[in-house]
C-alpha cells in the first residue's frame, strides 16, 4: 500500500494489520510517556523500530504501487529486531560500550541501512544523500586537504557512534520525536477527529467571511488557529486549504494568489505558540532552555508574520475590488464556539501547563489525557437532558484539571478507562470510541515523516560530534563575517534556503543549527535568536522557489502551477524575511533583553515597515500607487529594518511622507471625480 493510497485514507479503511501496528505504536508511546518503564535508550530504539515497521508496510520501494508484503514485513520486523536487541542486551551493551562484537556490528549496520532506505521511501533521495556525504566524511575525511581533514576513525568507531549511543541515530532529535513531538501530534489528531478544525473554520468564517476579501482572511485566521494544535505546515495546507482555496477562487482571487495565501498562512502555523512545530521542541532540548522561553521568543514575530499576511490579503482585495460572502451565508462564530466549546478545555490546560514551567512531556501527557476525557465525557453528558447533571460533569472535570498534580497520572488513566466502559454501553458512545481509536492510528501516521527525519539526521549529529567539523565551518563563517555580521546572516540564510530545496524543516534546522548557529553566537547574536534565525529560514525554504514544498502541496487544490504559487507566497510572506534580521539587530523583538518599552518600539517599527512593504508590493492603498510612491515606501521600510544611526528617523520620516502624499492624492482624485 502506498502512502497516497493507504495512509492518506481514513484509518478505518486501512488493512487490519497496518491499523493494529499503528495502534500499538501510539499505545507504546503513551504508556512509556506516562510511566517510565524503560530507559531512555530503549525508549528511542522502540520509537525507531515502530517507525521502520510502519514505513516498510506503507511506502513502496519506488513509485506509487503496493509494497511487496513479504519483503515489507521482513524489513519492518528487521527494524523491530534492532529495538529488541537494544532492549534485551542493554546491560551488556553498556558494559562493553565502544567495544563492538560481531553481532553488534551486524545490528548496527542493519539499523543504518534500514533508516537510510526508510527515509528515501518517505522523503526522497535528497536527505539520504546529504547524510550519506556526512557518513562518507566520517569514514574518509582524513584524506581531505587542509583544515577539513580529521584524525581518522575506524569503521567500528563510526558504527558505534551512530547506533549504540545517544549522539547518533538515537540522538536528541529522536528523543524529542519519541516524547514531546509524538504526544503533541496525538493531541492534535484527537482534536482534529473530534471536530476542532470545523470549530476553527466556522469561527473564522463567522468573523471574517463577510468582510472585504473575507475568504482569504478566513484562510489566514484559521491557519493561525490551527497552529495552536498542530505545527505541520504542509498538513495544514491540505486540510484547511481544501476549504479555503476553492472559496477564495469562487470570490475572484486568482488561483496563484489563493494558493500562495494558504501556503504562507499554513507554514506560519509552525511559528505560532503555544504548540508551534516540532523544531521548537528540538530547539528547546538542543540549547537546554525551557520550551516556554522558545514560545515567548516566537510570539511577537509570529504575530507580525500573520499580521503581514492579513495586510497583504486586505490590500489585494481592495486593489481587485473583491467582496466577502453575504453575511447570511456565514456561520455564527459564537454558535460554533457554543457547540464545541468543550474542545477548548484541553488546549487551555495545555497552554497553562507550558507557561507555568512544566515540561513539554508532562504537559503533553496531561493534555492528551484530558482531551480523551473531554471527548469521551461529552459523548455521555451531551445525551443527558438534565442541566444539573451536565453542570456536575463539567464541575467534576474542572476539579480534575485543578487536582491532577495530586491525583497522579494513574488516577487520570483510570478515569479514562471508566469513561471507555461507559461509552461502550451508551447509544452512540461506540462511535466516539471509534473516533478515539482512529485518532490513535492517525497520530501514528502523522509521526512517520517527522520521526524518520529526526532519526536520519542523527547521522549528521553523530558525525559532527565525532569529528568536530562544526567548529571548522564556524571558523570559516567567522573569518568571512568578522567585520560584517550582515554578510554572515545572509550566508546562513542562503544555506537554509538551499538545504530547504530538498529536505524538510526539521533536518534543515538541525543541520544548519549544528554548523552555522554557533558561528552566529560567537558573533554576538543571543543564543535563542541565533537558533530562531535558522528556524525561520528553514520554514521559509518551503515557500521559496524552485522546490517550495508547501506551494506545490497547494497546487493541485488551486489548479495552478506550484512555481506561480511560490512566487506569490514569497511576496505575501515578506515579514518572514524581515523579522529574523530585525531580531538579530534588536533582540528585544524576541523578548531577549531590553525593557518592555524597547520591545514595543521595535515591534511598532517592524509593523510599520511591514505595512510599507505590503503597500509597495501590492501597489495599492487608497488608490493605485505611482511608481515613485512604491519606491519611497520600499526605501522607508528598508531604513526601518537597518540598525544604523539615523536610519529609524529616515525611515519614519519617509514613511509618513509617502502616506501623507498618497492620501492627499487620493482625496484630490475623489474631489475631481465629484466635480
Amino acid at each position: 500500500m502506498s502512502e497516497s493510497q493507504g495512509l492518506s485514507a481514513s484509518p478505518s479503511q486501512w488493512p487490519k494489520a497496518l491499523f493494529g501496528v499503528a495502534l500499538l505504536f501510539s499505545t507504546y508511546q503513551i504508556v512509556t510517556a506516562a510511566f517510565p518503564l524503560v530507559s531512555s535508550q530503549v525508549l528511542r530504539a522502540g520509537h525507531v523500530g515502530f517507525l521502520l515497521l510502519l514505513v516498510f508496510l506503507c511506502y513502496p520501494a519506488r513509485g506509487n504501487g503496493r509494497p511487496f508484503q513479504p519483503l515489507a514485513w521482513l524489513l519492518g520486523l528487521a527494524g523491530m529486531a534492532t529495538f529488541a536487541y537494544q532492549w534485551i542486551f542493554e546491560a551488556d551493551l553498556i558494559q562493553r560500550s565502544g567495544d563492538l562484537t560481531d553481532s553488534d556490528m551486524v545490528v548496527g549496520l542493519l539499523l543504518i541501512a534500514l533508516v537510510f532506505e526508510a527515509a528515501r521511501r518517505v522523503m526522497g533521495i535528497a536527505l539520504p544523500l546529504i547524510c550519506g556525504l556526512f557518513l562518507a566524511y566520517a569514514l574518509f575525511g582524513e584524506h581531505l586537504p587542509g583544515d577539513l581533514a580529521h584524525r581518522g576513525y575506524g569503521f567500528d568507531q563510526v558504527v558505534n557512534q551512530l547506533t549504540f549511543g545517544t549522539e547518533g541515530l538515537y540522538g536528541t532529535p529522536t528523543y524529542v520525536s519519541a516524547t514531546y513531538i509524538f504526544l503533541f501530534i496525538l493531541f492534535g489528531a484527537f482534536l482534529e477527529q473530534a471536530g476542532m478544525i470545523k470549530l476553527f473554520t466556522d469561527f473564522a468564517m463567522g468573523l471574517f467571511g463577510h468582510k472585504l476579501g473575507g475568504p482569504a482572511k478566513v484562510s489566514v485566521f484559521s491557519s493561525a488557529l490551527m497552529g495552536t494544535i498542530t505545527g505541520s505546515g504542509v498538513a495544514n495546507v491540505v486540510t484547511t486549504g481544501q476549504f479555503t482555496i476553492p472559496l477564495m477562487k469562487r470570490f475572484g482571487y486568482k488561483p496563484a494568489f489563493a494558493g500562495g495565501v494558504e501556503a504562507t498562512a499554513s507554514m506560519g502555523s509552525q511559528l505560532m505558540p503555544p504548540v508551534m512545530g516540532a523544531v521548537a521542541f528540538i530547539m528547546a532540548e538542543t540549547i537546554n532552555v525551557p520550551f516556554v522561553e522558545v514560545a515567548k521568543a516566537a510570539l511577537i514575530p509570529a504575530l507580525l508574520y500573520f499580521g503581514s499576511v492579513f495586510w497583504m490579503v486586505h490590500l489585494e482585495a481592495k486593489r481587485a475590488g473583491l467582496k466577502g460572502l453575504p453575511k447570511e451565508e456565514c456561520p455564527d462564530p459564537w454558535a460554533a464556539v457554543k457547540a464545541r466549546w468543550f474542545l477548548l478545555i484541553p488546549l487551555g490546560v495545555l497552554i497553562a501547563l507550558l507557561f507555568s514551567g512544566r515540561t513539554p512531556m508532562f504537559s503533553g501527557t496531561i493534555g492528551l489525557a484530558l482531551t480523551a476525557i473531554v471527548i469521551l465525557g461529552s459523548a455521555l453528558i451531551l445525551k443527558v437532558s438534565s442541566f444539573g447533571l451536565r453542570m456536575a460533569f463539567w464541575v467534576a472535570l474542572g476539579v480534575l484539571c485543578a487536582g491532577f498534580f495530586q491525583l497522579g497520572i494513574g488516577v487520570i488513566f483510570a478515569v479514562i478507562g471508566l469513561l471507555v466502559v461507559a461509552c461502550w454501553f451508551v447509544k452512540g458512545g461506540r462511535d466516539t470510541l471509534r473516533v478515539c481509536v482512529d485518532a490513535l492510528a492517525e497520530g501514528a501516521r502523522h509521526a512517520v515523516p517527522v520521526g524518520i527525519a529526526c532519526t536520519l539526521v542523527g547521522v549528521i549529529i553523530g558525525v559532527v560530534s565525532l569529528t568536530g567539523v562544526a567548529s571548522t565551518f564556524a571558523g570559516y563563517i567567522l573569518d568571512i563575517g568578522r567585520d560584517n555580521l550582515l554578510l554572515s546572516l545572509v550566508l546562513t540564510m542562503i544555506t537554509c534556503m538551499v538545504l530547504g530545496m530538498g529536505i524538510p524543516t526539521i533536518p534543515n534546522y538541525i543541520i544548519t543549527s549544528s554548523i552555522a548557529a554557533p558561528a552566529l553566537l560567537d558573533l554576538g547574536v543571543p543564543l535563542i535568536v541565533s537558533h530562531m534565525f535558522v528556524f525561520y529560514f528553514g520554514i521559509l525554504a518551503d515557500l521559496t522557489p524552485p522546490v517550495a514544498l508547501a506551494a506545490f502541496a497547494a497546487a493541485p487544490i488551486a489548479g495552478e502551477k506550484g512555481l506561480k504559487i511560490s512566487l506569490w507566497a514569497v511576496r505575501i510572506a515578506v515579514a518572514g524575511f524581515v523579522v529574523p534580521y530585525m531580531a538579530v539587530y534588536s533582540p528585544a523583538l524576541m523578548l531577549q533583553g531590553g525593557s518592555l518599552l524597547l520591545t514595543a518600539y521595535v515591534a511598532f517599527k517592524a509593523l510599520f515597515a511591514i505595512g510599507l512593504w505590503g503597500v509597495a508590493s501590492i501597489g495599492y492603498l487608497q488608490r493605485k500607487l505611482a511608481w515613485w510612491e512604491r519606491l519611497l515606501a520600499f526605501v522607508a521600510g528598508a531604513c526601518l529594518i537597518l540598525a544604523m544611526p539615523v536610519t529609524d528617523e529616515i525611515g519614519l520620516g519617509l514613511g509618513v511622507l509617502v502616506l501623507v502624499l498618497h492620501f492627499w492624492r487620493a482625496r484630490a482624485g475623489r474631489l475631481a471625480v465629484c466635480a
